[in-house]
């Protein structure tokens, strides 16, 4: 075997005889257009905050008239937001308060 192989024999040896002559290129198929393409702008995506709405029913005094109370949270948390929203019924003086739902809006 012969040891002082030249680059060119050495391809010759690895992948055959090669035409280098023949060395083909690959066609273009990029898409030219004459008009360029113009996105339309969007409109500002409004910052929506995930919002709870929670109904309690509420009343002033034990075994009293019961009123509907609503209160929208802004937090994903049921917990936090019905805690709030008994937090606000206690500001309008309501004393007893029961859970109906809590709904994601």
């Amino acid at each position: 075997m012969n040891e002082n192989l030249s680059e060119e024999e050495m391809r010759q040896a690895l992948f055959g005889t090669t035409n280098n002559d023949a060395v083909l290129e690959a066609p273009d198929l990029r898409v030219m257009s004459d008009q360029q393409h113009v996105s339309k702008a969007r409109p500002a995506p409004t910052s929506r905050s995930p919002k709870l709405k929670v109904t309690l029913r509420v009343t002033a005094e034990f075994e009293g008239k019961a009123e509907m109370f609503v209160y929208e949270a802004s937090t994903l948390s049921s917990l936090i937001a019905e805690q709030e929203a008994k937090a606000e019924a206690k500001k309008r003086k309501f004393k007893y308060f029961e859970l109906v739902s809590i709904e994601s809006v």
